[in-house]
């Protein structure tokens, strides 16, 4: 993953060296930061920054507030560093947007592996021209763009991707754990809140109508039906 640039943000030295190690290993470029302004405004400086790893209590400006300053504009993927677990806060880091949610102390490996896995996926396949439909909604997955009855609608990668494997699958009962499985892509350990808060904001970005074709399925997922 060569040319790929992260943006690291943690008031711990320690911390940033650490996933920039191993970061580095795969080619890809970290950029440093000490807190949620500086973060904020290298990411603005930066069109070419692809992901972003933030840390949750920082001086000056917190991860909650820097998250939600760059989430103003752009859709970038967004992993969460934090040392509380309190159902709250991933549910908070969730409603704002951030992709992914990891408590430490975490492993370095599955933190590369996450992030790869993020990259791998915001990345669009110049070769794949292929668009699909379902009444009323048009995702170009080349573009990776989403238009409902023709408006565009702004998803973050991790809705994109969701709302892409639900039109793929439609019709079909899929169960959170499946969902979790395939787009996340790799074997991911957390709560079924996860899916449903997903879920939840992508019906929301939908509207009437479009939203209302995820369907719930109690105790065990979802299904797509126009």
């Amino acid at each position: 993953m060569s040319n790929v640039k992260v943006l690291m943000v943690d008031d711990e030295e320690r911390m940033r060296k650490l996933v920039k190690d191993f970061l580095s290993k795969e080619g890809i470029t970290v950029i440093e930061c000490s807190n949620g302004l500086e973060a904020v405004d290298a990411f603005n400086a930066d069109p070419q920054i692809s992901l972003v790893i933030m840390d949750v209590m920082m001086p000056v400006m917190d991860g909650w507030t820097a998250v939600s300053e760059i989430r103003k504009s752009s859709g970038v993927p967004i992993i969460m560093l934090t040392a509380k677990s309190e159902e709250k806060d991933e549910l908070k880091g969730f409603s704002l947007g951030v992709d992914e949610y990891i408590t430490k102390p975490f492993s370095p490996k599955i933190l590369v592996a996450r992030v790869q896995a993020l990259l791998r996926r915001a990345v669009p396949d110049n070769t794949n021209g292929d668009v699909l439909t379902a009444s009323g909604i048009r995702i170009d997955l080349t573009a990776h763009q989403v238009f409902v009855d023709d408006k565009p609608v702004d998803l973050s990668y991790k809705e994109f991707e969701l709302l892409t494997y639900f039109v793929k699958n439609k019709g079909i009962a899929l169960s959170r754990e499946k969902i979790l499985n395939n787009v996340w892509d790799y074997d991911y350990f957390g709560e079924a809140r996860t899916i449903d808060t997903h879920v939840k904001k992508l019906r929301a970005k939908l509207g009437p109508g479009a939203g209302d074709m995820i369907k719930t399925i109690w105790g065990m997922g979802y299904k797509f039906e126009e």
